[in-house]
């Protein structure tokens, strides 16, 4: 049974940071990009970032580029986020997927449950 399970989530101030986790069991993920989206109430699932197969190469929507890092673990099978200086507008359900068959795209196969992320002001 493929399963991931985000953790990291919680809440913070503006301008706060959190480091999401994604752990993966029950199939390797290595040779595939691997994402993170997020979902704020009454919106649509969104793209966040995503990173390739060994992590050289990363992509990230523009209203996250240079707060947050993705990164990732093959020897662990994990996939991290980290985010800083923090926004209301990313208060979300933050979800990581894989594997992911496009950079950016929402075509994964796999979803996590999702992780809550509230950003006070």
């Amino acid at each position: 049974q493929v399963q991931l399970v985000e953790s990291g989530g919680g809440l913070v101030q503006t301008g706060g940071s959190l480091r999401l986790s994604c752990a993966a069991s029950g199939r390797t993920f290595s040779s595939y990009y691997m994402g993170w989206f997020r979902q704020a109430p009454g919106k649509e699932r969104e793209f966040v970032a995503s990173i390739n197969w060994n992590g050289g190469i990363t992509y990230y929507a523009d209203s996250v580029k240079g707060r947050f890092t993705i990164s990732r673990d093959n020897a662990k099978n994990t996939a991290s986020l980290q985010m800083n200086s923090l926004k209301p507008e990313d208060s979300a359900v933050y979800y990581c997927a894989a594997p992911c068959y496009r950079l950016g795209s929402p075509s994964c196969e796999y979803w996590g449950q999702g992780t809550q992320v509230t950003v006070s002001s």
